[in-house]
């Protein structure tokens, strides 16, 4: 598959088109929280009338101290 980044998912993005809102947590916690934050903001994208992709990392493996909370991994993060 060739990667096109005018085209994400479906969304089509072109110069004359509205931004393409990618948001969400930086890393999930839980189910609860994921709903939460993805249903305020899509309500506000839909308000503004901007496409909306929920984005959360189920690992971050890049944090400062090995003791900080990296996710849930990718078999619960995926469910």
């Amino acid at each position: 598959m060739t990667f096109n980044p005018n085209n994400y998912l479906g969304i089509t993005n072109k110069p004359d088109q509205k931004l393409i809102c990618m948001m969400g947590l930086n890393v999930l916690e839980d189910e609860g929280l994921a709903l939460e934050v993805g249903t305020h903001l899509k309500k506000i994208t839909d308000d503004l009338g901007l496409p909306y992709i929920f984005k959360a990392s189920f690992d971050k493996a890049n944090r400062s101290s090995i003791k900080s909370y990296r996710g849930p991994g990718i078999d619960e993060g995926l469910k």
